[in-house]
């Protein structure tokens, strides 16, 4: 599948597997409108950068889809089995995705970061090899990014 240079990106944390279980499953990505950066849901793909859950796979993009469509779902709508956790009646977006698609090779992270979300744009994505080719600069499209250590206020410009 073509990433053309100018398609936004959004590199989003992956950090338990029933997360990953329904992205590869079922085609679907769940990101809290609370939470969201601004450019949600309006991103055309969505690359997973892996956590120390995955093991060998950890500190890495291995995977990335393309954004099909979007929803705005209660999490108890989007998991019905749940219907007393905290959360239930926050409001997510649901990215419905594509097929993975495999980074290769993988954009590796040498230090341990801990992202929530990097925007990026197609050109970059493609050409990165570690997490810091997406962030050392800003993008041609101003996105920021943001770590879990961050707030608003600490974007790069």
């Amino acid at each position: 599948m073509l990433i053309y240079p100018d398609d936004r990106v959004l590199v989003a944390v992956m950090n338990n597997l029933d997360d990953w279980r329904r992205v590869q499953d079922e085609g679907w990505y769940r990101i809290p409108v609370k939470h969201a950066p601004e450019p949600v849901p309006h991103i055309d793909w969505l690359a997973f950068y892996q956590t120390k859950t995955f093991r060998e796979d950890r500190w890495a993009v291995h995977f990335y889809a393309r954004v099909l469509g979007h929803e705005l779902l209660t999490r108890q709508d989007l998991m019905p089995a749940e219907p007393n956790h905290p959360r239930a009646k926050a409001w997510y977006y649901k990215l419905s995705l594509g097929p993975l698609h495999h980074k290769l090779p993988p954009i590796i992270s040498e230090k341990r970061r801990r992202i929530t979300f990097i925007f990026t744009t197609g050109d970059r994505f493609e050409a990165a090899a570690e997490i810091n080719d997406l962030l050392n600069d800003e993008s041609p499209a101003g996105y920021p990014f943001v770590t879990l250590k961050e707030t608003k206020e600490d974007f790069v410009e």
